[in-house]
């Protein structure tokens, strides 16, 4: 699926506690695994080197710093082009002026410019100190709904599933609006059956094992949080809402964002 992993590191803690869940998957999977540092003029390059090459010859994976010009994300961007069949994957929270705030504007720029999705992780706690220990990641759970658009990761998150040798996990949020009119099936019976028929579409498309769940809640990002619950071996797929503008407006409103704050886990995520 992917022949390469970059992951954007900038010397703090926080942006490299996605490592381990690089390291997990560029092991289970045989892909490269590229970290990369960009500076923003060749004044900290040497610094910065030092720093990439000896966090890489720790992990034993492959290195690149490079000097952006102060524009991080097209760096990010041109680095990611240069090898066909690379993933990004960065944490949301880097070092003030790097990564910026839930989903600051490198985060926004690299996501609003990749053709594909890419992996974004925002840890909840301190990292741990535990970069080096992989991350075995067993369940892409995916939320989906019945608006068009919403399924269009749906795709990418079972190849993802079938290429780590995951299960793929088929979610649904039914708030307490949800209410059928007298003598129509209930609103569970309808979400169960749409859900349950995406779910078996997807695992005989792909070949990989499924399950569904829907649940409960009239507030669909804590919904999701809850149901992942910091599970360490999970991964969300979701689709940020572009139904307003602009991007950045609708990207930090989303479902999608909100996961980001609350779920603790990496989110592989897209625009539509």
């Amino acid at each position: 699926m992917y022949e390469r992993l970059l992951v954007a590191v900038d010397g703090s803690t926080v942006a490299e506690s996605i490592l381990p869940y690089a390291l997990g998957i560029s092991r289970a999977t045989g892909s490269q695994l590229t970290l990369l540092r960009v500076v923003d003029g060749d004044g900290e390059r040497a610094e910065a080197s030092r720093y990439v090459d000896a966090l890489a010859a720790e992990l034993k994976v492959e290195s690149r710093c490079i000097s952006a010009d102060r524009d991080v994300a097209s760096a990010i961007l041109d680095e990611a082009a240069r090898v066909p069949g690379t993933l990004v994957a960065m944490t949301s929270q880097g070092r003030s002026g790097v990564l910026g705030a839930v989903l600051g504007s490198v985060a926004m720029n690299v996501l609003r410019g990749s053709r594909g999705p890419i992996l974004v992780y925002r840890p909840h706690e301190r990292p741990a100190g535990d970069r080096g220990v992989p991350v075995k990641v067993e369940r892409i759970v995916i939320p989906v709904d019945t608006t068009p658009g919403d399924e269009s990761i749906g795709a990418q998150a079972a190849e993802m599933a079938r290429w780590l040798g995951a299960q793929l996990v088929v979610i649904s949020v039914l708030g307490s609006r949800a209410r059928p009119a007298a003598g129509t099936p209930s609103g569970d019976l309808i979400e169960s059956s749409y859900v349950h028929s995406r779910a078996v579409a997807l695992g005989k498309e792909y070949g990989v094992e499924v399950s569904w769940e829907v649940l409960h809640g009239d507030e669909p990002e804590k919904a999701i949080a809850d149901f992942v619950g910091n599970d360490r071996g999970a991964i969300l797929a979701m689709v940020t809402r572009a139904n307003a503008a602009p991007v950045r407006a609708a990207l930090l409103g989303s479902v999608t964002t909100g996961c980001l704050r609350k779920a603790g886990v990496p989110i592989l995520m897209r625009l539509p």
